[in-house]
This record gives C-alpha cells, sequence and structure tokens, in this order.
C-alpha cells in the first residue's frame, strides 16, 4: 500500500480526489492507497443520498458563507473545518477477502483503524479506550466512569465498484463542535447508541496531533511508500465538472 499526504486548495477537488483515485484504481488496476487531507475553513458535506434541508441549517451556513458539498458515498452530513483529519483507503476486493460484502469490509476496516488509533491513544490518555459503534463509527469511552457512555470522534462511509472500493472518513482532533450545533440539524437517521444526544453532548475530539494518528494508520495499514504521482488534471477536471456544481451539491 502507498499513502499520499495531500491537502488540495478547494473542498471541491479534495472531495473529487477520492474519486478519481478509485476510479484510477478500478480501470489500471492500481496499488491500495491510504489518502490524509485537512480542512483548513469551515465547509458542510453531505452523504450521497443526503436531503440538504432536512440534514442542514441553509439558513445559517447562508449567514456565515459557509459552502455545502456533497460527496459520492453515503453516511451522515459532516461539518469540515480547522481541526478535522480525513483520510481515504482505496482497497482492493479479492475473492474470499472481508472485503467482499458491505458489513463485512465495514467490520474488518474499522476494526483496523479502532486499533490503530487506540495505540495512539494509550500513550496519551491510559484512562480511555476505543469502540467501534453503530457500524462505522469510532467513539471514546472513559474506563471505570459510572456511567459509560461513548462519545463519537469518527464517522467513516464507503463506495464501492467492482475490484476496488473507496473507504473514507473524518477524525475529530479539535473540531469546533459548538458550530457543528449552529450549522447541523439533528440527523434524521441516528444509531441507537447515540440515544438522541446533541451534537455537543455526543461529539468529542481526540485532542491528539495529526501527525501521531497518520503514523499509526500507515503502520497498521503497512503502508510501504509514498504515492509518485497523483492524477492532477482528472482531479481538478472532475472538481469543476460535478463537486463545484449545484446540479451534484443540490441535487436532494
Amino acid at each position: 500500500m502507498k499513502f499520499l499526504d495531500l491537502t488540495l486548495p478547494s473542498p471541491a477537488e479534495n472531495l473529487a480526489s477520492d474519486e478519481v483515485l478509485l476510479e484510477a484504481c478500478e480501470e489500471n488496476g492500481g496499488q491500495e492507497i491510504l489518502r490524509f487531507w485537512e480542512a483548513h475553513e469551515p465547509f458542510i458535506v453531505v452523504g450521497y443520498a443526503n436531503k440538504i434541508a432536512t440534514e442542514v441549517n441553509v439558513v445559517a451556513c447562508k449567514e456565515r458563507n459557509i459552502p455545502i458539498f456533497r460527496r459520492c458515498s453515503g453516511g451522515g452530513t459532516v461539518l469540515q473545518g480547522a481541526g478535522c483529519l480525513n483520510y481515504a483507503l482505496i482497497l482492493q476486493i479479492t475473492e474470499n477477502s472481508p472485503l467482499t460484502g458491505i458489513s463485512s469490509a465495514n467490520r474488518f476496516i474499522m476494526e483496523k483503524n479502532r486499533a490503530a488509533i487506540e495505540s495512539e491513544v494509550r500513550g496519551r490518555r491510559p484512562e480511555a479506550g476505543i469502540l467501534v459503534c453503530g457500524h462505522t463509527d469510532l467513539s471514546l469511552v472513559t474506563r471505570h466512569s459510572s456511567p459509560i457512555t461513548s462519545k463519537k470522534f469518527s464517522g467513516n462511509s464507503q463506495r464501492r465498484k467492482k475490484n476496488f472500493l473507496l473507504f473514507h472518513g473524518t477524525f475529530l482532533l479539535n473540531l469546533d463542535v459548538a458550530l457543528m450545533s449552529e450549522l447541523l440539524r439533528m440527523p434524521s437517521k441516528q444509531p441507537d447508541y447515540r440515544q438522541s444526544r446533541s451534537h455537543d453532548e455526543f461529539l468529542t475530539n481526540l485532542n491528539l496531533p495529526a501527525a501521531g494518528i497518520k503514523n499509526a494508520l500507515k503502520k497498521n495499514w503497512s503502508v510501504t511508500e509514498e504515492l509518485p504521482d497523483f492524477p492532477k488534471a482528472e482531479i481538478q477536471k472532475l472538481a469543476a465538472k460535478k463537486y463545484s456544481t449545484n446540479e451534484w451539491n443540490f441535487k436532494f
């Protein structure tokens, strides 16, 4: 597996990059990839099938001049911004592997990510543990607390092709969660463990440096070397044609 640590200039390009890398591997049979990028300015990203009016406080976003984008994978709506670390895995679907099914792929990938993050958290917060909750959430729990409650710090989703899949998500490191409460409505679909908690009550930051999280994931996914180049022209083209348009972003 190769890695790419690259934040492109615009949200549209960063979102387009994941899709372009997936398509390139599908068409050309390329090596598996682990990519990292970090948002610098706030923007909203809805899941492919999300209805913006249901999930987003559109008026508040307009008042703050915060743009809304749509990604190519499912899952819920998120706020991106300073303090978010994003990653994307492009993985090959081989016969009889855990990646052949949606649910088994979720379990396999989430457990590897859980183990990687917990190895980093233990050295700095020995009282904390990491759980896989719902289908594709990672949450932080504090041992010996009563009652034990879990707070989400990572949401993830996947998109599948015939031979490769994209699995990507976000780690909350130091995000302004209060801003999320202002810009996002309560999600229309909630995992049971959320227990109808507000964004402020349900979400938490890891308060860890991005470098440590990146290294832990690279180690657990056996990353060998950096990706020598990336399809810059294709990314810019898709960003302009799709991810920068109202036809795509506001289709639902």
